[in-house]
């Protein structure tokens, strides 16, 4: 038998490390060539590494927030054959954007990166998370089951930390298209299984304390906003906007839309951020506080808020300046699907210069936004709401929006913050200007 050694990658940009932030085989698994073996977490984005080889795995390295070093042995798995085969450094295939956030804490010691390949590790047993899954009532009687392949199971940690929550066993599900459970696939289960005995775990039932650890795209997240928080001296205004106009003519707009997709408030925002931006140059910037230099950019590259079920995605929308009001709203469409199904690209996730974080119908009165450094300004438009208003002697009804603006003020002082929302609000309370050459 022959031991093939599999490297971690060059994975391009600069990388030196890359986190560990899912495995998907354990030692002793059987892998076919180009078989899931984990997925590694750089700055940017998340690559699959996938298996060269077929044969058994005998060793891996680190476990689940560990660091890997580029060219540092990441799995070695024993082939038919003789001898000691290193892997070459190969460009990874897959890209993805969607990070794995928070993986359950691993019960055993966790082994640091540099410690020796496959030790504080379980065997395949266990799920992906890190903890023996807990038996479940089964949705048939016991005495109807059909026994159950224990071959290994494809699914994203999304999918598998979701199946966990509702106590759902990943190897009883049926899989529509290709190999790997998605959330479709537990969607369509938990449909057929609604009536035959599945409940989710009641709400209100006292549970155990448990210890989650703050890997991957969390990790991430929690670093860049506290990185933003201390270096960055906030100052948050917020002003109120009628939208009335606004969303009568976005009604309109979309009652003849034809083909076109279906527009939101966030591409008419869009647009009027690019026909005032010139004029505020201040707040299209970023700043590199190290070398204290601002860079006022010449384009409009807005990074737009997504949620994920790993966290919080910030794709980017690049020369928004040239776009029109339906090409906005298909590019948002594409980055926030790419972002949900963690498929976009580094260069789709960086390069910002200005960006928008909204929570749609959840948007609350008003809120205060963490800014995206190196970044030096972030807007919030909030909840729309119907209020009575005066308009002269005559009270009407009118669709009304807090719009929120967070900013650094070692760059942008509170004038030009309140006189951009100001120029905001003009186009965004005559909506026709939006149009207007």
């Amino acid at each position: 038998m022959a031991r093939f050694t599999f490297k971690l990658p060059d994975i391009g940009e600069g990388i030196s490390e890359a986190e560990i932030v899912a495995w998907h085989v354990a030692v002793g698994d059987r892998v076919e060539e180009d078989q899931s073996l984990a997925d590694m977490m750089t700055d940017k984005a998340t690559v699959e590494m996938e298996s060269p080889v077929a044969g058994v795995v005998v060793e891996i390295a680190g476990a689940v927030g560990d660091q890997v070093s580029i060219g540092a042995p990441l799995v070695v798995i024993e082939t038919e054959g003789e001898g000691e085969v290193a892997s070459p450094a190969a460009e990874p295939e897959t890209l993805e954007a969607e990070n794995p956030g928070v993986e359950e804490a691993q019960p055993q010691a966790l082994s640091p990166a540099g410690r020796g390949l496959g030790e504080g590790l379980e065997p395949r047993g266990e799920d992906s998370l890190g903890e023996t899954p807990a038996p479940h009532p089964s949705p048939l009687p016991a005495g109807e089951r059909e026994p159950v392949a224990h071959s290994p199971v494809l699914a994203s940690p999304a999918v598998r930390a979701r199946a966990k929550d509702l106590n759902v066993d990943l190897s009883a599900i049926r899989v529509a298209e290709g190999e790997r459970i998605r959330h479709a696939d537990l969607d369509a289960y938990l449909r057929y299984n609604s009536g035959q005995g599945y409940h989710a775990p009641h709400a209100n039932r006292a549970r155990d304390d448990e210890q989650v650890r703050v890997i991957g795209m969390r990790r991430r997240i929690a670093e860049n906003m506290a990185a933003a928080k201390r270096h960055i001296p906030h100052f948050t205004y917020v002003d109120e906007i009628d939208v009335t106009a606004l969303e009568e003519m976005r009604a309109d707009l979309n009652a003849h839309r034809g083909e076109r997709p279906k527009l939101t408030l966030l591409p008419l925002l869009i647009v009027a951020m690019c026909r005032t931006l010139p004029d505020f140059p201040m707040l299209n910037a970023r700043y590199d506080d190290e070398a204290g230099v601002v860079t006022r950019a010449g384009r409009v590259h807005v990074g737009m808020a997504t949620q994920t079920d790993a966290g919080l995605t910030v794709p980017v929308i690049r020369d928004a300046q040239d776009r029109n009001v339906w090409q906005l709203a298909t590019e948002i469409a594409r980055l926030a699907g790419g972002a949900r199904a963690n498929k976009l690209t580094p260069q789709e996730l960086g390069g910002g210069t200005i960006t928008v974080t909204s929570l749609g119908p959840l948007g609350g009165i008003a809120t205060t936004p963490v800014i995206n450094r190196p970044e030096v300004a972030i807007i919030g438009p909030n909840k729309i709401v119907e209020r009575p208003v005066f308009r002269g002697d005559d009270i009407v009804r009118a669709k009304l929006m807090n719009l929120s603006i967070s900013c650094d003020h070692r760059v942008v002082d509170g004038w030009d913050a309140a006189s951009y929302v100001q120029a905001l609000k003009h186009y965004l309370e005559t909506p026709v200007l939006l149009f207007a050459d």
